[in-house]
């Protein structure tokens, strides 16, 4: 089963780019990039040193519910263009492993689905994860501090 790895809605991406409210009701905080760690969950590219970029609280989920994780992630403070649905792990996950996680279709987590990944790994762990009755999408998190990537579904 072929998977796709899904950027952040660009609807969702401009309105924190105008300065909409992140996900505490927050006005996102603007920063400088030095080129290093700072992936865009937009664009899926690493925002390039000296840069202006965002920090804010994202939750990934509908609703607030006990699974409905959030946290800190970054964007590019001016527009980008969304990164294409791939099958491919893209260009900003260029860390060795990373969380893959299943969801069901409930938003919840899947209990024995998680596991740290290698890079070039992830797209077989999460096809083999869909591949199940009770996954309905994928979270990729960062291993070291658990922010939110992107998210993978079936494609």
């Amino acid at each position: 089963m072929p998977v796709k790895f899904e950027a952040l809605p660009t609807e969702a991406v401009r309105a924190l780019q105008r300065g909409g409210p992140d996900a505490y009701g927050r006005k996102p905080e603007r920063k400088i990039s030095d080129g290093n760690g700072v992936p865009c969950r937009h664009c899926m590219r690493n925002v390039a040193a000296g840069e202006p970029y965002l920090v804010l609280a994202y939750r990934p989920f509908p609703e607030l519910q006990p699974y409905a994780e959030t946290g800190p992630i970054f964007l590019h403070a001016e527009e980008c263009e969304r990164a294409r649905c791939g099958s491919e792990p893209p260009e900003m996950l260029a860390g060795p492993d990373y969380i893959v996680r299943g969801y069901g279709a409930d938003d919840r987590i899947v209990y024995g689905t998680g596991a740290v990944v290698p890079t070039p790994a992830i797209a077989e762990k999460a096809e083999a994860l869909l591949a199940r009755d009770d996954v309905a999408y994928v979270h990729v998190r960062s291993a070291r501090n658990n922010c939110y990537q992107c998210r993978i579904d079936a494609a």
